[in-house]
């Protein structure tokens, strides 16, 4: 069954990339879900590595790791790709050479189909999101086609709303009075 909100995230042991940990083991990671329980999580998967839109959004979420990590969320992102894709791409693409959260390599597509993105027919990760509060409880996801990139913003406006642990009205802001 695919995440759902409201039910426990699916637990995944998987090889990742980082580029802020490259100077070690040339930043071939493992990223283990019980590893991030205690702190919020987000994760998104993209299509692939070496393609116009998804640089994008790997970008803008690195441009506003420093946001995730004041709301106590870690980042992370995924695709189908292999780690030495990722770090190729990392090293070729200007704006990913400051990437500083993981890759997952999700070569065997187990972790895309646990989250019900991926695109069998391609064997491809559609644009999918997922909130995961402290005890492992997804809390918002979103999955789209494959040409439109998120806003970050609206991400972090989603988590700021979910950890008030308030009800919150349309459109609003953090700083802004709950329900």
């Amino acid at each position: 069954m695919a995440a759902q909100v409201g039910k426990p995230a699916p637990a995944f042991e998987v090889p990742a990339y980082d580029r802020s940990k490259d100077s070690v083991d040339n930043g071939f990671i493992t990223i283990n879900s019980e590893d991030l329980k205690g702190k919020w999580a987000c994760l998104f998967f993209y299509p692939l590595d070496f393609t116009f839109v998804c640089p994008t959004e790997l970008v803008a979420f690195n441009d506003a790791l420093a946001d995730f990590e004041s709301r106590d969320c870690a980042l992370l992102t995924a695709s189908t790709d292999s780690n030495y894709s990722h770090k190729a791409w990392c090293e070729s693409h200007p704006g990913l050479q400051q990437l500083k959260y993981p890759m997952i390599a999700d070569t065997n597509h187990k972790l895309s189909a646990d989250y019900g993105v991926l695109f069998e027919e391609k064997g491809i990760a559609y644009r999918g999101i997922f909130l995961i509060n402290p005890e492992g409880i997804v809390q918002w996801l979103a999955i789209h086609d494959l040409g439109v990139g998120r806003n970050v913003e609206e991400v972090l406006r989603v988590l700021d709303a979910l950890q008030t642990g308030e009800n919150v009205p349309c459109n609003w802001k953090k700083g802004e009075d709950t329900l």
